[in-house]
């Protein structure tokens, strides 16, 4: 539930879709360095599986990520997350011998279901051994019970929404439910002083179940919610462009902060605050839309204004390899990491998994994942490399990666993850500040 998170306020200031890909496997390669998280050094490759390949002998990693759409920016770093994973195990040896390989569909968004729709039955048909996705939790919504009939492991990198805990057997997810970032975004903001909290929310089943979680923290806090409040039924619906009146009326009741929970919509309602008079440093934002908006906005739209989203701020070391695999791959830099370190490691525990039980096929893997990470209380080990070698030993193990998740617990959640907490300089980029801890 979303008001039974605990929150572990350790402020650390620790800054530091198409339907397949190319047959080909494409083994190019370029220098990497030593990663922090355990990431062994040595070349990048780009291990896109084969025609015929299936989970029966290759450690096949589909991927059902945006590509297109509204959260078509949170792409390039997910990819990249799942790509550089491949890459490290098959530098490794790949698992129990056989190769691994991806093959990434376009999940499209919530306006267009159809996208997702179709790449689920696409990457049914592949036979993969884990599937990655979706970013977006109404999408999973719409494409979870497709994987669950066929058996087939789904591994969200990005989902919060509460209604997926535990949906699913075959259901898993890397990055925490909304219960945890909506307790740290209720206190950040009761924290800063404000107390008369209006929402502006799409009718989304993230969006309403993140507003239900900050709307609860902030009343425990001695505060209310003046618009957009749980049964008030003054949601928007995903994909409205234009909000003079949602502005409008959110401004009547007088709030002192604003808390938007919405995806693309959020390019056209920040215009509108400011046209309206606003104060954009009271303003508050979430995953789906904690963005580099350096291009979108006049510079100091949003100074001050601040963002949460769900995962440790990952190393830099970490972000070199990421740079670097995309770069090699891609030939262009990233520009956000979000849910990066959770798709790896979603990768990464999925090989794991398929390890400790002798193949690569999705129930054996779903049988293991959780085990591996850490819910037998096993040793620690932060390399796939590290971690296969103390599985030959017999031992347990506890998969300790980049994105500082705990053990999955019986819901098939992380049972402790970090929240970064984000501000927005004058070119309206979104600076990490600091990390709060949370757990179920």
């Amino acid at each position: 539930m979303a008001g039974t998170a605990a929150l572990s306020l350790t402020l650390a200031a620790c800054g530091s879709e198409d339907d397949s890909e190319p047959a080909a496997e494409d083994t190019s390669s370029a220098s990497a360095s030593e990663s922090s998280s355990g990431a062994p050094s040595g070349e990048f490759t780009n291990d896109k599986c084969g025609g015929g390949t299936t989970s029966a002998d290759t450690y096949k990693v589909g991927g059902i990520l945006p590509l297109t759409g509204n959260l078509a920016y949170l792409g390039p770093p997910e990819i990249a997350g799942v790509g550089l994973a491949v890459s490290d195990i098959n530098a490794a040896g790949g698992v129990n011998g056989a190769d691994a390989c991806h093959q990434i569909l376009d999940s499209g968004d919530t306006t267009d279901l159809a996208v997702s729709t179709s790449s689920a039955g696409n990457l049914v048909n592949a036979k993969p051994s884990i599937v990655v996705g979706a970013a977006s939790s109404s999408v999973t919504l719409n494409v979870v019970d497709t994987f669950t009939d066929a058996k087939i492991v789904q591994i969200s990198p990005a989902n919060t929404a509460v209604d997926l805990s535990g949906y699913s057997p075959y259901y898993f997810r890397t990055a925490p439910p909304d219960g945890i970032q909506g307790s740290a975004l209720g206190t950040l903001i009761s924290s800063d002083g404000y107390s008369r909290v209006g929402f502006l929310v799409f009718s989304d089943t993230y969006g309403t179940g993140l507003r239900n979680a900050v709307q609860e923290t902030v009343e425990a806090s001695g505060g209310e919610c003046t618009y957009g409040c749980k049964g008030d039924g003054n949601e928007f619906p995903a994909g409205q462009t234009t909000f003079s009146s949602d502005v409008s009326a959110v401004l009547a009741t007088n709030p002192d902060a604003i808390v938007i929970l919405a995806f693309d919509e959020t390019k056209a309602i920040v215009p509108e605050l400011v046209s309206q008079g606003w104060d954009m440093s009271k303003t508050y934002l979430t995953d789906g839309n904690t963005a580099d908006y350096s291009k979108d906005f006049p510079e100091g739209t949003l100074e001050g204004a601040q963002g949460t989203i769900p995962g440790a701020d990952a190393s830099e070391d970490f972000k070199e390899l990421l740079q670097g695999w995309n770069q090699q791959v891609n030939g262009e830099e990233l520009t956000d990491y979000a849910y990066a370190a959770e798709s790896y490691d979603a990768t990464i525990l999925g090989a794991l998994a398929a390890v400790k039980g002798g193949a690569t096929d999705p129930t054996t893997i779903q049988e293991n994942l959780a085990a591996v990470s850490g819910a037998s209380d096993g040793e620690e080990c932060s390399s796939f490399a590290d971690c296969v070698a103390l599985l030959d030993e017999g031992s347990e193990i506890r998969y300790t990666g980049p994105s500082g998740i705990g053990p999955i617990d019986e819901e098939n959640d992380p049972s402790s993850a970090f929240v970064g907490i984000y501000t927005y300089d004058a070119s309206n980029k979104n600076v990490f500040a600091s990390t709060v801890e949370g757990t179920k």
